[in-house]
């Protein structure tokens, strides 16, 4: 089972249009995969140091996104793929079918 959070708040922001994204560090070709509800702004935050997960990674280009019609089916396409752990299986999503 999927759990990514807790209260109304946050239940609330899973009912908005999501995205599903994957970035690529130019510094060193790994990818990062995450989603969110504004992608531009995400991107950005990513690019700014201001992430923990990725501040060794930029500068970070986005290769790969998915819209979807909630967060929460973005968060779960996410989890999804961080399952593989196979960066052959992000390169595959990356190249389409």
């Amino acid at each position: 089972m999927l759990t990514i959070g807790t209260g109304e708040e946050f239940v609330k922001n899973l009912d908005m249009d999501g995205y599903l994204y994957i970035l690529e560090s130019k510094r060193n070709g790994r990818y990062y995969v995450g989603s969110t509800n504004d992608l531009e702004r995400r991107i950005g935050e990513h690019n700014n140091g201001e992430e923990k997960a990725t501040k060794g990674l930029v500068p970070l280009s986005l290769v790969y996104s998915e819209k979807y019609d909630t967060l929460l089916g973005a968060r779960r396409r996410e989890h999804q793929i961080k399952k593989y752990k196979s960066r052959k299986i992000i390169e595959k999503i990356i190249m389409g079918p």
